[in-house]
């Protein structure tokens, strides 16, 4: 019998350093940086708002890792989002060490700031979201096939597309709060 389980992580936060962009041996990119997450309260015998912030590593890799290199910066702010992973090794020291980290999947920038500070022009920002291709790998993908290219004059004419309907779906019936039982 086999229980299921779930890892999954979602962070806004901010950058505390610029993304560190290396490549394994293989050649895969592997991006990381720093995110910082804020939390505040009111305690409940009363006094002064308290606030905490937590500190996480992040991951990225492969296509990802090369778009966070692009895309980010100290500062910026971002939504996150993927699996919370465990790695122990040996220091140069011959200590043992362990550290967790926030290996993502997807990330969005939410602000429009530049790399100077200062904000973006209004308008000329879209929000857009940039998720993982493939899960990262566990084996090195092989090298890509290289793909033949052909001279202009001798390509073909492109095959016309079949414009299909989108048939419409019945309307979702309206809920009325009353109808709730809870």
């Amino acid at each position: 019998m086999s229980s299921r389980s779930l890892n999954k992580v979602l962070l806004i936060g901010n950058l505390t350093r610029d993304p560190e962009l290396r490549y394994t041996p293989q050649g895969t990119p592997v991006c990381t940086f720093g995110l910082a997450t804020n939390r505040s309260w009111q305690p409940s015998a009363g006094g002064e708002r308290q606030e905490e912030t937590e500190f996480h590593r992040i991951v990225a890799w492969n296509k990802l890792a090369e778009l966070c290199s692009e895309l980010l910066f100290k500062g910026r702010k971002v939504f996150v989002e993927g699996r919370i992973q465990t790695r122990n090794w040996t220091d140069a020291q011959g200590q043992e060490r362990t550290t967790v980290e926030v290996v993502i999947d997807n990330m969005i920038v939410l602000d429009n700031k530049r790399k100077d500070g200062q904000p973006g022009e209004e308008g000329a920002y879209e929000q857009k979201e940039y998720a993982a291709e493939t899960p990262q790998p566990s084996v090195e993908p092989a090298p890509a096939e290289e793909v033949p290219t052909v001279p202009a004059e001798e390509e073909k004419p492109k095959a016309k597309t079949k414009k299909v309907e989108k048939k419409e779906e019945p309307a979702e019936p309206k809920v009325n709060p009353d109808d709730i039982p809870f």
